[in-house]
């Protein structure tokens, strides 16, 4: 069912961490003869295959993915590299008369690529950035999401105080263009898509995901996550570095340092990924032309939330009817 060359067409999978996006990615792309685009700002990097929930050889089924262990733990990774790696990928796609479908929960980066926002950062201006670099290692992470509250409360909502770089940005943003980033992305969201795209967001009960984020920690604990950290900390990962920072590796890098107990670090762990996951659906829910896919409406049937996905691919004319 591959398309003609050049089509401009895209099917976006999308949902919270856990709530099963994976193995229906594998089955549509079987069933429009597609290849998988991964829109996960971790799984880009080698190494890192436990925590971040990366798809093994044998899952893929045989259905190419890419945008998958393309960097290196000490490697910084940012939505510009995301767009630039991503049209590399998607060129050959269209080539092989393919779909691409962008998996992942990432939705900024999804976002950047559906709408092809312009996120090259101006070099020129970089004390001001420097400033606040500074300040956030004097004063903690803490202290600059009190100055983005300050400026701008729509963007520290979404942002969490952790997430030193996004913070930093729109600070830096607001500074050189008196306009906050808020209102910058909202006016972006407005823009038409360069793809005849199917934006689908996977949704479960609230209870449900939760419980299976739980069951999920549990899992990748009992693989070896922590010697999966270990193994990172002796190749010279540390807790500054971008990858690092990622659910699962920073609070096992705590417990390591002696900060917490193990046990501590894995409550930790399940905590901060059921508030990522609250952040990613808060996220969807402002994205327009967003096809919602709660599981329990389809009786949890995975055939019935697939012959749905097909019917909606029918009617935007990606795929052929019937």
């Amino acid at each position: 069912m591959a398309k003609e060359t050049g089509e401009k067409d895209m099917v976006v999978l999308a949902g919270p961490t856990a709530v099963g996006k994976t193995r229906l990615s594998i089955r549509l792309a079987k069933e429009v003869g597609g290849e998988i685009l991964s829109a996960d700002s971790m799984q880009v990097y080698r190494q890192m295959d436990i925590g971040t929930a990366k798809i093994t050889r044998e899952e893929m089924e045989g259905v190419p993915h890419h945008m998958l262990d393309i960097l290196e733990p000490w490697e910084s990774f940012n939505v510009a590299l995301f767009q630039q790696k991503c049209r590399e990928c998607l060129a050959g796609i269209y080539e092989r008369g393919r779909i691409p479908i962008v998996t992942g929960g990432t939705g900024f980066y999804i976002q950047a690529l559906l709408r092809d926002i312009d996120f090259t950062e101006n070099e020129e201006n970089t004390a001001y950035r420097r400033k606040l670099e500074a300040l956030a290692g004097e004063r903690g992470a803490g202290y600059l999401h009190g100055l983005l509250r300050q400026v701008d409360p729509a963007s520290a909502a979404s942002i969490h105080p952790n997430n030193k770089k996004r913070v930093i940005r729109a600070l830096e943003y607001h500074h050189l263009t008196g306009e906050t980033i808020s209102a910058h992305n909202e006016r972006e969201r407005e823009r038409e898509s360069a793809y005849r795209f199917c934006y689908f967001v996977l949704d479960d009960d609230r209870e449900r995901l939760y419980r299976r984020i739980d069951e999920r920690v549990d899992e990748m604990l009992s693989q070896g996550l922590l010697n999966e950290v270990k193994k990172l900390r002796d190749m010279g990962c540390t807790r500054e570095m971008v990858s690092m920072q990622g659910l699962g590796y920073k609070e096992l890098l705590a417990f390591l340092d002696g900060e917490c107990t193990y046990e501590e670090a894995a409550a930790a762990i399940k905590q901060n990924t059921r508030h990522f996951a609250k952040r990613q659906l808060t996220w969807f829910k402002r994205e327009k032309d967003v096809i919602w896919v709660e599981k329990s409406a389809f009786g949890y049937d995975e055939d019935n939330i697939l012959a749905f996905l097909l019917e909606r691919l029918a009617e935007k004319g990606i795929v052929p009817a019937g």
